[in-house]
């Protein structure tokens, strides 16, 4: 143990980013760090950042994978503007992440990777660790690569590369003893997660401890940073990502309606992982099936709708487009399926591990015919889990398709999340028709719900149901094929209407702040952290601006055009390049919608749209 005695500093909230190659481990390293300080009581927030490349060469700007989190004694909505630590593993890293940092920011950097293969790899002419370049920064240099090797030495049956591939656990390890964060949390899963592994489990662990002690033992890192608790909602907290609570929503939303959740999809970045985590939930009556291709995928989740499951797909922009002729059958059939479109940035492949907002437009107008479905979009990594269930109740209450839009930085984000009281949940009420609905015995798949203008969903093989279903023109009521205008004029309206009528039973729209002004903020999605953290902090400034965020897209908010009624001006930002103020010109077009877009891949910060807000306010 050191003699040395810390110097021991509260701080409100901290934002580090770990930065390495893609093979350094360092998502897992910021998922290792984020989830000890949630359980410490820190809301925290998270941005992973992937490399778009599979396996970009070793050591390259392409292959540099970064996560950035932010861990506060205070409500954060967003993973920060800025980090104030980055831990970068090569130069590459540091190169990267350096535009980022805050002046005057600390910086750990692994000495050992500093060799002139590397920095060539990483574009540097000279060594930024002695050049001066760095002289605005605190720099920490640790030979983290040798001293690693140094503490596994005698752990017997270990390859070089096993060994290299826990530093980022000496790193964590390092970075725990700085903000005084405990270890038995990242302990505990190294043993769960390695158990068949004896070897690895002791190894990690060593490193995790090595990269403690020589914090512990080492003059520089004395000044231990503390973060307080907190002040959450009372309730027992975990830490979630948006997939992972986007799969709890669709299973807490088919328990809720008494159904089985049938899950079928394609892989695809970066919605995979709500198929992973609901594969393992067997026992709760999910069935996932992971189908040979995009159509394929809604294709089963037709199936399964029309045999009476709750049933779901999910994808991503260049699936959702290989759906769409599908999705626009099950609109035609009336089934009540889900489609989760967790967003990345485009067009095609575009960049496949990068967020964007840009599928808005592709959701609502993206099949042939006139074709309405409901649209819902989730805010937070956490309001996953909502979003899902909602979509569900929605899909369930009308017979008809719904989208939900996530998005890459929500569903790979991670938060703290109050695990709810089921009980509490409102339960869906699902029925089915036994009996005939029509004349003289007769069974009419098309007879609407006077209030809800949903046609009943008929089981298959119940007695005296047996009727027709097709993506042709229908006959009203009967669901005959029909060629008549008339009849294909009726059917369009009625399932316009149903859309139309859920703004009566959706909540209305808040706003945050003044119910009248100058100066409306509208967004939607993920843009709702930055965007609220703006305006908070641009009324506690005494600035006049107001905040709304649109859930409900398709229909909107009833009382959503009385609102922009009440303020002069409406700045709209998106992570697209206007496609909400699309369709918001489309219904209230006599307002001034103001946009802010950004399409780079990565979610606005709360600076830029408070700069924004103060410029508008500036102009009078």
């Amino acid at each position: 143990m050191s003699d040395i005695k810390p110097i021991y500093k509260d701080v409100d909230s901290v934002v580090i980013r770990f930065a390495g190659d893609s093979g350094d481990g360092m998502q897992l390293t910021g998922t290792q760090f984020s989830s000890t300080s949630a359980v410490l009581g820190n809301d925290i927030s998270t941005f992973p950042d992937y490399p778009s490349e599979i396996r970009a060469p070793a050591g390259t700007l392409a292959g540099v994978s970064g996560f950035q989190v932010n861990f506060a004694s205070k409500d954060v909505l967003t993973p920060g503007d800025a980090p104030q630590v980055l831990v970068a593993m090569n130069p590459a890293a540091l190169k990267a992440a350096l535009p980022d940092l805050v002046s005057g920011g600390t910086i750990i950097v692994n000495t050992d990777s500093f060799t002139a293969s590397n920095l060539k790899k990483a574009g540097y002419t000279s060594n930024p660790l002695e050049d001066g370049s760095l002289d605005g920064y605190t720099v920490h240099r640790v030979p983290l690569t040798s001293m690693n090797r140094e503490a596994l030495k005698d752990i017997e049956g270990l390859t070089n590369k096993e060994i290299d591939r826990c530093q980022n656990f000496f790193a964590l390890g390092l970075t725990f003893w700085i903000y005084d964060r405990r270890l038995d949390t990242s302990i505990k899963w190294i043993e769960q997660k390695f158990a068949k592994k004896p070897q690895i489990v002791a190894a990690n662990k060593t490193a995790l401890h090595a990269g403690y002690h020589f914090g512990e033992n080492t003059e520089a890192f004395q000044v231990r940073y503390r973060i307080k608790r907190a002040h959450l909602e009372a309730g027992t907290y975990r830490r979630i990502t948006g997939n992972e609570a986007t799969a709890l929503g669709l299973l807490t939303a088919a328990q809720k309606a008494g159904k089985t959740l049938f899950y079928g999809t394609y892989p695809i970045t970066p919605a995979s992982d709500i198929l992973h985590f609901l594969s393992t939930y067997k026992n709760f009556d999910v069935r996932t099936f992971q189908a040979e291709d995009e159509i394929a995928g809604i294709g089963s989740t037709i199936g399964a709708a029309f045999g009476g499951a709750m049933a779901v797909t999910g994808t991503s922009g260049p699936g959702l487009a290989l759906k769409t002729e599908a999705a626009n059958l099950a609109l035609m059939l009336e089934l009540p399926i889900v489609i989760v479109n967790v967003q990345r940035g485009g067009p095609s492949t575009g960049m496949p591990t990068k967020t964007e907002q840009s599928d808005l437009l592709q959701a609502m107008y993206g099949r042939n015919g006139e074709s309405p479905i409901p649209i819902i979009a989730a805010q937070s990594s956490a309001d996953c889990y909502d979003a899902a269930i909602e979509a569900c109740r929605i899909a369930l209450r009308i017979m008809s398709p719904v989208i939900m839009l996530s998005d890459g930085y929500l569903g790979n984000g991670a938060e703290p999340w109050r695990i709810p009281d089921v009980d509490s949940i409102p339960p869906i009420k699902v029925t089915h028709p036994t009996e005939p609905n029509g004349e003289n015995g007769k069974f009419l798949p098309y007879k609407r719900d006077p209030e809800t203008m949903a046609r009943p969903w008929a089981i298959p093989g119940t007695p005296g149901l047996e009727h027709r279903l097709g993506g042709l023109g229908k006959q009203p009521e009967t669901g005959n094929v029909s060629y008549d205008p008339n009849d294909n004029q009726q059917m369009i309206n009625e399932r316009a209407e149903k859309v139309a009528r859920l703004a009566n039973w959706l909540p209305e729209q808040e706003v945050y702040g003044q119910e009248k002004g100058d100066l409306l903020v509208i967004s939607w999605g993920s843009t709702f952290g930055a965007t609220r953290s703006a305006v908070q902090a641009a009324i506690a400034d005494g600035t006049h601006v107001s905040h709304a965020h649109v859930r409900y897209i398709n229909p909107f908010p009833r009382n959503l055009g009385e609102i922009i009624g009440n303020f002069k001006r409406i700045l709209v930002p998106e992570m697209n390049m206007g496609q909400l103020v699309v369709l918001l010109r489309a219904h209230y077009g006599t307002h001034e919608f103001i946009q802010m877009n950004k399409v780079t891949g990565r979610p606005f910060t709360i600076k830029e749209i408070r700069e924004k807000i103060d410029s508008l306010l500036a102009q009078g």
